[in-house]
């Protein structure tokens, strides 16, 4: 599958869905009751300028100005950052519509880079490696929040996966998605081969449970935004929603309240000085 191919799900994925990562992540907590952009913004911490590489609809990036960061946002995604510009904390912001492979910004034009659930989707990754390391100075820093794929989470996330993997086994070749991303972005490992080579130090690894609980309607909203289900017979989709509401409710406590978690992992580095 061609790069091509993969950015231009990703635009029309985002076009039909703006905020969509937001809309998902957006509620979650980790056990020490952060949101995960909240944990990355914590990591950059005393960097003046920062990137945020998939910036979308620039929620992290109004959680970085507020605590009073420069920030810059780049996205592929045209309609993400027109909600990211009617933020009133970003109208001095610079966010760009670019691909990540050929950032338009200058030799270390930045002190830390920040990236949330989109490092992973990247193409031609190796590349993307090498233009944070040029955009960066020595001794920057870089935090990424990457998902953990299909395995990654409990209770119902855990039975979404479960429901939607035979959809999609059955689903025709024109109602699949492309392949996206880089595989080595799932583990530590990994991403050591990916960003060593353009010079940042081994990255330090934690994962953290994503407490997502709700309604089971809730929880729909949230699982349901992944990329597999825009391509599918809604008939389908809607099929999946009914059996999944109905499955979440034996899972809920006596309030109605469904415990799901997904799993992320946070990691961190530094560019070589």
């Amino acid at each position: 599958m061609t790069t091509t191919t993969q950015e231009a799900f990703l635009r029309n994925f985002h076009a039909s869905y703006p905020a969509a990562t937001f809309g998902a992540m957006g509620r979650g907590r980790a056990p020490d009751g952060r949101s995960s952009y909240e944990i990355l913004r914590d990591h950059v911490e005393g960097s003046p300028r920062v990137l945020d590489l998939g910036c979308g609809d620039g929620f992290l990036l109004d959680l970085l100005a507020e605590a009073g960061h420069e920030v810059t946002g780049v996205d592929l995604s045209s309609a993400d950052l027109a909600l990211a510009r009617q933020r009133p904390s970003l109208a001095e912001a610079r966010l760009v519509e670019g691909r990540a492979q050929e950032l338009p910004f200058s030799d270390g034009d930045f002190d830390a880079c920040v990236s949330h659930m989109a490092f992973m989707l990247m193409p031609e990754i190796d590349q993307v490696a090498a233009e944070l390391a040029r955009v960066l100075v020595p001794g920057g820093r870089l935090a990424l929040v990457l998902g953990s794929g299909a395995t990654g989470g409990s209770g119902g996330y855990e039975l979404f996966r479960r429901l939607l993997r035979p959809v999609l086994a059955d689903a025709p070749a024109e109602q699949q998605i492309p392949q996206l991303g880089d595989r080595r972005t799932r583990d530590r490992e990994g991403v050591d081969e990916i960003l060593t080579p353009a010079g940042f130090a081994p990255v330090e690894w934690a994962t953290e449970p994503i407490d997502l609980s709700g309604s089971a309607e809730q929880v729909w909203a949230s699982v349901s935004t992944v990329y597999n289900l825009m391509p599918l017979d809604p008939t389908v989709v809607k099929s999946l929603e009914k059996e999944f509401l109905t499955q979440a409710a034996g899972l809920a406590d006596a309030d109605g309240r469904v415990p799901s978690a997904q799993n992320v992992h946070v990691v961190t580095t530094t560019l070589a000085n």
